[in-house]
């Protein structure tokens, strides 16, 4: 795929297409409750067509929250920014979401968003389309990504308390900036630390995302997925890893679902079904707005994380630092992940326990919910259900013996966090 080419005919030579779903539907829209019964079926049919004819065709920006809470801007660097969703009252607790950076836009977890912010004052990283920012503004590479998270961590720090929670691929960098803070006394780590469905071991039970990063050297994925962003957008020259590739292969692992989701779809569609037809386009409008990582980002990561794992194997290093996960000894550590997980499988996340030597167990809480893949840890009913409770309690915390004894420590976990799937499956 060359880049220019193909951007030049998503812009361009797709938009008629485009154009003409969006008039045909416009144009049979009010005839078709009053059709006979007779002339209805092939009406909704042709309507129906266009409709993923349109769809297909559409190019799809970024989404806003709406989470029914004013959002402001209230920290910025090049690459990210921080977003702040002011609490319903004072004195609740703040939570720095932490959303990765994989080629999908922060909003993607606004159900997590959702789920918290009426009751917490939630700040989330907005991670910025790297074919925006300018080659003049430097390069960011996952050592980069640790800067930042500390340089938040300080600003948070400054408001008093805090939390962080970590979804999928900044468990990692996460880790290694609190691991590097603890090591040098700082005053500004949260109260507690929970990594939720992210790579901390990808040995600990593979999958075929782990596989593939595995199947070929590095070489290899630079020559095939690094492009460079095209001349109109203001980051022109920059080095990338697109986002349409990296949607790709997420729909990849799961085509069935995907292509069965647009049957269902379509079918909404034809029965006028608008309950079925904005449950799906919902979820796809967030699900195909994708962004460009920088190159540097996403080969560092491939190589540190995946390839080498270097935090399993306590060869982490931060600008030739190495890290000591054992320096971390008085923070609360979280692992949450799903049953059925097929991008980051069960144990890789919890082998951040292990990692952490120093750490009391009483300190150390694990909970594997049952039924949920990959996104239906961090949003969804089974979320809100299993998931939702444990971070309130976490996120209560105030450091208090008292309210440490809510949670559940990794090695004496309950039937909901049992371990024995995980020590089948590795």
């Amino acid at each position: 795929m060359h880049y220019e080419l193909y951007d030049l005919f998503r812009q361009n030579l797709l938009q008629p297409l485009n154009f003409t779903g969006r008039v045909g539907q416009v144009a049979l829209e009010p005839f078709r409750p009053f059709l006979p019964l007779a002339l209805r079926g092939q009406l909704d049919a042709v309507y129906a067509s266009l409709h993923t004819l349109e769809r297909l065709t559409r190019l799809y920006p970024k989404q806003p929250f709406n989470v029914g809470v004013e959002e402001e801007r209230v920290w910025s660097r090049p690459f990210c920014e921080l977003i702040r969703f002011p609490a319903d009252r004072p004195g609740a607790p703040r939570v720095l979401i932490v959303a990765p950076m994989s080629g999908h836009h922060a909003t993607l977890l606004r159900g997590t968003v959702e789920s918290l912010v009426h009751d917490h004052e939630v700040f989330i990283t907005d991670w910025a389309d790297a074919k925006f920012v300018p080659l003049a503004k430097g390069r960011f590479d996952l050592d980069s990504y640790i800067s930042y998270v500390m340089e938040m961590f300080r600003y948070l720090s400054r408001g008093g308390p805090f939390h962080v929670l970590a979804v999928c691929q900044p468990c990692v960098p996460v880790f290694a900036a609190v691991a590097m803070m603890s090591e040098d006394g700082s005053g500004s780590l949260p109260r507690s630390l929970t990594l939720m469905s992210g790579p901390m071991d990808p040995g600990a039970n593979e999958t075929e995302v782990t596989r593939f990063g595995l199947k070929h050297d590095i070489d290899w994925f630079e020559q095939r997925l690094i492009y460079t962003v095209p001349h109109r957008y203001p980051g022109r020259n920059r080095r990338v890893y697109p986002g349409l590739i990296q949607l790709g292969a997420f729909m990849s692992t799961q085509m069935q679902r995907h292509v069965r989701q647009h049957v269902d779809l379509f079918q909404a569609v034809m029965r006028m079904n608008a309950e079925d037809t904005q449950k799906i386009t919902e979820f796809y409008d967030e699900y195909l707005a994708v962004q460009d990582l920088s190159a540097d980002f996403y080969l560092d990561t491939l190589v540190r994380v995946f390839q080498r794992r270097d935090l399993a194997h306590g060869q982490f290093d931060f600008h030739g630092r190495q890290i000591d996960p054992g320096a971390i000894e008085n923070i609360r550590l979280v692992t949450i992940e799903g049953e059925k997980d097929d991008i980051c499988a069960p144990g890789q996340t919890f082998a951040a326990h292990a990692l952490c030597r120093n750490l009391p167990d009483a300190l150390k809480t694990h909970h594997l919910q049952r039924g949920v893949g990959h996104f239906g840890t961090f949003s969804g009913s089974k979320y809100r259900a299993g998931i939702l409770p444990l971070l309130r309690e976490v996120f209560a915390d105030t450091g208090d013996a008292g309210t440490r004894s809510l949670y559940r420590p990794a090695a004496t976990l309950g039937s909901g966090s049992d371990l024995a799937p995980l020590q089948a499956s590795a």
